[in-house]
């Protein structure tokens, strides 16, 4: 399972008025906050917002400079495929180092959505052996029992992480991934395709 809270998206604003920089255009540039202090693309700042995108990423360079901030509860097994994507992204993680003996092991803490019965059984007695190792730790301090928990945690195990990108980074994550056979990455591109102006300038989907 994979879920996002707390999402951000920011400098949009910034970005469009720099993609005007090329053209000395910003007499052309008809954006605005609302009400809500949402910030709106003009009619004329987003057709050149979608210009630059379909121009290609030499032209889209004001993209890189949309931040997007987000909280992403996956499990490790997912993490060890986003790790992959390392230029312009930051992560900070929930730390398994320092806090896995901090809290009894439950089968919540995993992803079990897609076992049958009969492993979800089995799943079980690993969690439950795993609280018994965090146990005799807690007792003794004795390292070996830290190991052995570090060791034999299943990457089913979920880990949250406070992630940055850039909407050029997702455009890239998105195609990449969008067909992939794990359900977590199907969950992430609906979370970009939820972004503010998503279609127009990382799915790039005509109107």
């Amino acid at each position: 399972m994979l879920s996002v809270k707390n999402i951000e998206v920011m400098n949009l604003n910034n970005a469009i008025r720099g993609a005007r920089n090329p053209m000395n255009s910003w007499d052309r540039s008809d954006s605005y906050f609302d009400e809500n202090g949402n910030f709106v693309l003009g009619e004329n700042d987003l057709s050149l917002a979608v210009r630059l995108r379909r121009a290609g990423s030499d032209h889209r360079k004001f993209l890189r400079q949309v931040f997007v901030t987000v909280d992403i509860t996956a499990p490790l097994y997912w993490w060890k495929e986003y790790d992959t994507y390392k230029v312009g992204t930051v992560a900070n993680s929930t730390s398994t180092m320092h806090k896995i003996t901090s809290a009894p092991f439950d089968i919540s803490h995993f992803s079990t959505d897609k076992m049958d019965a009969e492993t979800l059984e089995k799943m079980q007695g690993v969690i439950d052996y795993l609280e018994m190792l965090r146990q005799k730790f807690i007792q003794t301090k004795d390292k070996q029992y830290w190991y052995d928990i570090i060791q034999f945690l299943p990457s089913s195990y979920e880990q949250m992480r406070t992630c940055t990108m850039n909407y050029e980074n997702l455009i890239g994550i998105f195609f990449a991934r969008k067909n992939h056979k794990l359900d977590e990455w199907h969950r992430f591109c609906e979370f970009v395709e939820s972004l503010p102006y998503s279609r127009e300038l990382i799915i790039c989907e005509d109107n």
